[in-house]
């Protein structure tokens, strides 16, 4: 990656979502999967019912914030869904079963979904120049790997000295700190659009998706990839606790090197020159997450588990932050908070699909072969899209000023 010019707004954020993530990420792998699995033994089913509760919530904070963003702007909707999240993600502390904590994470799903977004749509107001969208987009990708390796680090050793409690407490304070470095942000102005209702301004952001082909496919692939991720969420800690006969702790410590991965793979895509940025990147790293999918859970071997961590992660640490360099670039000014939100409510959407069956297909077939066919599938799905990614590309072969007028408008 060529170094960015100093930019405190670029710093702060970064650092910000570093920390914020940092605490979300102990939470959700060592605290609410931990708690769940090892401390309310929960089934295939249970585990289904608690991340299915989890999407639809995010889907409702997508849909919320995407609205937000384009009203307020996202450092406005970032500041109130930190600071609302400090009291969200102390209520799992008082989760005496499995109900009370599906609850408890409901609640942190909507505004945790909130800050997601705003952090998503939030590089557009910082540039409008393409290869610095690139840069910044890789320098918060990089921001939040880094929390991918603290955050589950630190869950592992708050659970193993302290107990799973503390690591809700820990994320609580991690968000509240990051609301302080948020607060010194500046963004840029965007074009005044005319205000609808709410349902009006959200079925804006899907018919700007719907109408732009650049778009559908972005989106297709960010959905095929939530789609595998939606059988993780069911039966990977089952994975750990069946398969490989590990603790909670290594859940985290597993994570941490998966978070490795993603920084070192949001680092490439730094080094990747902008006119190699397009569809087919995309394409081509969905093939490959399906690999990592598949060697990531293919053996009962920690050592294979690991290596298996290292390769998904380096390829979706590419792929996530130039999927949102390309979703951005094709995105009207004005439109980026729905158009956000739009894909996240599609990610959100495929996660919660597979919730619905994974657990009937797990205690047919067992949890690892599940697994492994979730990434079976998503190779089969993405070799299918790569026709569709050439012609794109083929098409975006202008000048970028040209661009700009062959991408259709979104409805106004």
């Amino acid at each position: 990656m060529r170094p960015l010019r100093r930019d405190a707004n670029l710093t702060r954020l970064a650092l910000a979502r570093f920390v914020s993530r940092s605490g979300g990420f102990a939470a959700f792998f060592v605290g609410i999967w931990g708690k769940a699995t090892y401390d309310f033994d929960a089934t295939p089913a249970q585990l289904a019912i608690l991340m299915g509760t989890m999407g639809v919530c995010a889907l409702i904070g997508s849909t919320i914030a995407g609205v937000l963003v384009d009203r307020f702007d996202p450092r406005r909707v970032l500041l109130a869904g930190e600071i609302l999240f400090f009291p969200a993600a102390l209520a799992p502390i008082f989760a005496n079963s499995l109900v009370s904590l599906t609850v408890a994470v409901a609640v942190m799903d909507i505004v945790g979904m909130a800050v997601f977004t705003s952090v998503a749509a939030f590089p557009p107001y910082l540039t409008s120049d393409e290869t610095r969208l690139k840069d910044i987009n890789a320098v918060m990708e990089s921001a939040q790997n880094l929390a991918f390796i603290a955050g589950p680090a630190v869950g592992a050793m708050l659970v193993e000295v302290w107990g799973t409690n503390q690591i809700f407490m820990f994320d609580a304070a991690t968000s509240l700190i990051a609301a302080l470095l948020v607060l010194p942000v500046k963004v840029r102005r965007m074009p005044a659009r005319a205000r609808s209702t709410p349902l009006g301004e959200s079925i804006q952001g899907f018919r700007t998706v719907y109408g732009s082909r650049h778009l559908r496919l972005y989106t297709a692939v960010g959905t095929l990839i939530w789609l595998s991720f939606g059988a993780f969420a069911a039966l990977e800690p089952l994975f750990y606790r069946d398969v490989l006969n590990q603790g909670p702790a290594a859940i985290g410590w597993v994570g941490a090197i998966f978070g490795a991965g993603l920084m070192a793979g949001a680092a490439l895509l730094g080094r990747l020159p902008v006119r190699f940025l397009g569809a087919r990147l995309l394409v081509f790293s969905a093939l490959g997450s399906g690999a990592g999918a598949v060697l990531y859970t293919g053996t009962d071997d920690l050592g294979f588990v690991v290596a298996g961590a290292i390769a998904w992660g380096v390829i979706l640490g590419m792929l996530f932050p130039a999927l949102r360099t390309l979703v951005q670039s094709h995105t009207a000014e004005g439109m980026y908070g729905r158009v956000t939100g739009t894909v996240q409510v599609h990610n959100q959407t495929a996660e919660l699909l597979p919730l619905t069956f994974v657990p009937f297909l797990a205690a047919a077939f067992g949890v690892q072969l599940v697994l492994v066919g979730s990434g079976v599938v998503a190779i089969l799905v993405a070799a299918a899209l790569v026709r569709e990614a050439a012609s794109l590309d083929r098409y975006d072969r202008v000048p970028p000023a040209e661009l700009s007028e062959l991408v259709p408008e979104p409805a106004r």
